[in-house]
Order: C-alpha cells, then sequence, then structure tokens
C-alpha cells in the first residue's frame, strides 16, 4: 500500500494544476476574508468586536475555497481518465480499490494540511485588521480546524464525483449542484418535512462544524457527521462501479 500511497503522492505533485489550485483556494480564503474584515470593522464604528466574530470574517471565504478544492478533487481522478493514464494506472496497481483508496488518503492528507494552514492564516489576517476585544480562544480553535476538514471533505466530495463520473465538466457540475444548489433548493420547498430536512442537506450539515447555526438541531460534529456520510455514499457507489467498469 505505501508503494501506491508514494505513487499517488507524486502524481498529485507533479500535476501543475494540483500546486494552482491549492494556491487559488489560499488567494480566495486569505483575499476573501480579508476584504469581509475591512468591511465589517468600517461597519462595527469603533464597537468593540469579539474574537470568534472576527474570525468568521477571516473564514468568510470558505464557500469559494470549497468549489476550487472540489474541483481539484475531480483532477485528481478524472484527469486520469481523460487522458488515458489510469490504464497505466490499474496496470500497476490492478487491484482497482487499492488504487482509489491510495488517492484518498493522499489527497485528505495533503487537502488537510493546506487548507488548516490557510484558515488559520486567514484568521490572522482578521484579527489584525479588526484587533477584536477578546473572547473564546477554543471557539476560534474550532472554527479554523472545522474549516480545514470542511474544505477537505468538499474536495474528497469533488474526488467522488470524479470517480463517479469519470468525465470532468459532467463529475464538476454534479458536485457543485450537490454544494451549492441542492442545499438552497430543499430549503425554498414546501412543506414543514422540507424545513426539517434542509439542515440535513450537504453543506447545511457540513458548514455546521465551522459556524454553528443555532437553527440547525445538528451540533458541530453531528453536522459533519453528515456531510461525511453524504460524501461516503457517493464513493461506496464510485468505488462499485469503479470495480465493474472497464477503465
Amino acid at each position: 500500500m505505501m508503494d501506491v500511497i508514494r505513487s499517488e503522492w507524486t502524481k498529485m505533485r507533479s500535476v501543475r494544476s494540483t500546486m494552482w489550485t491549492l494556491l487559488v483556494t489560499a488567494l480566495l480564503m486569505v483575499g476573501f476574508g480579508a476584504l469581509l474584515s475591512f468591511a465589517t470593522k468600517a461597519n462595527a464604528e469603533g464597537q468593540p468586536i469579539a474574537a470568534l466574530d472576527a474570525a468568521r470574517a477571516g473564514l468568510s471565504g470558505v464557500t469559494l475555497a470549497s468549489l476550487s478544492m472540489a474541483a481539484l478533487g475531480v483532477l485528481v481522478i478524472s484527469g486520469e481518465y481523460r487522458t488515458g493514464g489510469i490504464r497505466m494506472s490499474l496496470l500497476a496497481v490492478p487491484r482497482r480499490l487499492r488504487l482509489l483508496a491510495g488517492k484518498i488518503i493522499v489527497f485528505t492528507v495533503a487537502a488537510l494540511v493546506v487548507c488548516t494552514a490557510t484558515a488559520g492564516a486567514s484568521v490572522l489576517v482578521g484579527f489584525a485588521v479588526m484587533r477584536p476585544a477578546g473572547g473564546d480562544g477554543g471557539a476560534v480553535a474550532q472554527a479554523v480546524v472545522g474549516a480545514g476538514l470542511y474544505l477537505t471533505a468538499c474536495g474528497l466530495f469533488g474526488l467522488a464525483f470524479g470517480a463517479l463520473v469519470r468525465h470532468t465538466p459532467g463529475a464538476l457540475l454534479s458536485v457543485i449542484g450537490m454544494i451549492l444548489v441542492l442545499p438552497q433548493l430543499v430549503r425554498m420547498l414546501p412543506g414543514e418535512w422540507a424545513r426539517s430536512a434542509h439542515h440535513y442537506v450537504t453543506t447545511n450539515a457540513g458548514l455546521q462544524v465551522i459556524t454553528p447555526a443555532e437553527a440547525n438541531p445538528l451540533g458541530p460534529w453531528a453536522g459533519y457527521a453528515v456531510y461525511l456520510a453524504w460524501i461516503a455514499a457517493t464513493m461506496l457507489a464510485a468505488a462499485v462501479l469503479m470495480n465493474r467498469r472497464d477503465a
């Protein structure tokens, strides 16, 4: 398994799009967070700002960054199908589920490190701009760690759809629909069941790990677990089809 992991790490870091996408993610997080931090400070009109509010302003770029991470997850595997490189990968690793597991492990570790570091940098920028008066340091730390976990999960969602669809545009549209469109669509449906169900839909649940909403009955970790369940179900379907279909 270590040979598979080393191979996948070599492939991932040697592809130019990987580094560019990670750079775009960092720029979106830090840049958008800085802009909102300046705007929040201006609107505060000299009133003291809590540390948690400053951290949330610094992390305001999470939604945009989640799309770039989802795109990276798609490209990690769909790019091989597009170029035909997947055939060489399967010749080297005939056990397809082992190959998929190697991609998941490498992507998860790389994304978690980069996204958590970027979230920390975004919060530091927010603090430097807003100079908060103080607050709950534990809640701020959870927001930073939660942002790293959430963005990593969005990337894994993209990887799952990349393996499932095997076509880059189709996989990108699918994962964007699940991250952005479906949560809002369910929210707009009539009926009491829709008002309750939308809390459990993909990113509505996953975002609880960063900024818990009081209206959502799920706690931070329960919401994140629900989001992971969506991703796991998609990944399971992708694994079954990957094991059955021709390359």
